[in-house]
């Protein structure tokens, strides 16, 4: 089994085992990394809906560039941003490892594409630094922390400011 179907199958056992506390607890500290342009990104597998492999997406007038569109997923129209658009990248064409990460905030879900996934691992908060400060006017607004696990550099995003950052949409995790 290559790592995005276990990937893929091991967020189906999560979905399942969330519904029950103890198994909820456990995944406190665990995050779902993937990569995007050769950077290791992680967020919070409490906040990871399901992955999906790259499917058909519905491009939607007056999204921004990095919106791609659409999917429609087992009847829920989910928005879908490509990370790699969201963050300046340049855009990349999809392959076999490319995936649809779907991630639900305060019961909105959003799909995120990214170059392929890692793994899931468990970060302690003692390996988990704050986002770099740059300077007094630049502060990376997508970051939630900087981890440091695995022999690893993982930059931790916060999924809302990702999806409303710069759309004047506000959650009060943000």
């Amino acid at each position: 089994m290559d790592e995005k179907q276990n990937a893929m199958s091991n967020t189906a056992n999560w979905q399942q085992a969330s519904e029950n506390t103890d198994v909820s607890d456990e995944m406190d500290g665990r995050y779902l990394t993937f990569w995007s342009e050769n950077q290791l990104f992680g967020i919070p597998i409490a906040e990871v809906i399901q992955i999906v492999g790259i499917q058909k997406i519905t491009p939607v007038p007056q999204f921004p560039a990095y919106a791609k569109g659409i999917i429609n997923l087992r009847g829920n129209i989910i928005p879908v941003i490509d990370i790699r658009l969201r963050f300046h990248k340049p855009e990349q064409e999809y392959n076999e490892r490319t995936c649809i990460v779907i991630t639900a905030i305060q019961n909105k879900y959003a799909g995120f594409i990214v170059d392929a996934v890692d793994s899931v691992i468990k970060i302690g908060e003692e390996n988990i630094s704050p986002p770099p400060d740059i300077s007094s006017d630049l502060i990376n607004g997508y970051l939630m922390g900087v981890a440091k696990a695995e022999n690893k550099v993982i930059l931790l995003l916060n999924n809302g400011k990702v999806i409303y950052q710069d759309t004047g949409k506000t959650l009060s995790k943000i």
